[in-house]
């Protein structure tokens, strides 16, 4: 089972892919207020331990990151120098973050980050072409040690051939859930995994979205299935090496 962190929760809405935010539509069930950021109940499980001494995560995990807020959020900033002494302590896991402000990544990073901690994924998320030219190049520029773009969202077709470099590890792309979903075209899909293949860079299709566009046709997707329709389209591509 994949395990999920969320050291704080909340966020602030900051383009065109935040517009039906599954964590605002979450949070309007419970009459919360998704734009105040605040500390969780689970804020340090990475480091909890069980009665017999052991930490609760065992080694070997992935664990997802900060999935119900952005990690480079400003508000949290007090917060993640203690997240990021728990993420150097376990170096046993892996851990994984997506965000929409890969602009602030510099300015937020531990002394001894150097060229990136060898156990944290760092994703950036780009939902159409604007912010794929705008946040790309900072990613790339940036000191991280593993690097994969997120297209999600997807609301456009992406032109990423100029960024898919040997620094990308991965390539995922997803529709938009919720009942105000946005519509994913599956060409856009089949275009992005053209050019992750042309560029030899591995591609992951993780998520149909509620409305999917296929062959003319638009289907209407159950929430509960977009993971596995996503799978059974069967077109993720791996490679085995890389130079």
């Amino acid at each position: 089972m994949p395990v999920y962190w969320n050291p704080w929760h909340g966020c602030r809405k900051i383009s065109e892919g935040c517009r039906h935010c599954y964590v605002y539509r979450q949070d309007e069930q419970h009459a919360l207020d998704s734009t105040q950021a605040r500390k969780t109940a689970a804020f340090g499980l990475p480091v909890r331990r069980s009665r017999d001494g052991r930490f609760k995560i065992p080694a070997g995990e992935r664990v997802y990151t900060c999935f119900t807020s952005d990690f480079l959020l400003e508000e949290a900033d007090a917060w993640r120098p203690e997240v990021w002494a728990m993420m150097r302590l376990r170096h046993d896991l892996t851990f994984m973050f997506f965000t929409k402000r890969i602009e602030r990544l510099r300015t937020v990073l531990p002394p001894d980050w150097g060229e990136g901690y060898e156990n944290v994924i760092v994703g950036c998320t780009v939902e159409n072409q604007e912010q794929a030219e705008q946040r790309l190049p900072v990613f790339l520029d940036a000191p991280i040690r593993h690097r994969v773009i997120v297209g999600a969202p997807l609301l456009g077709p992406l032109e990423l051939a100029p960024y898919l470099s040997p620094a990308i590890e991965e390539v995922s792309v997803g529709g938009e859930s919720g009942p105000e979903a946005r519509t994913c075209d599956y060409d856009w899909v089949l275009s992005i995994r053209q050019q992750c293949v042309g560029a030899d860079i591995p591609f992951r299709y993780h998520q149909t979205g509620a409305r999917l566009r296929k062959d003319g046709r638009l289907y209407r997707i159950r929430r509960a299935d977009q993971h596995a329709q996503a799978r059974k389209a069967g077109i993720d591509y791996k490679i085995t090496h890389r130079e």
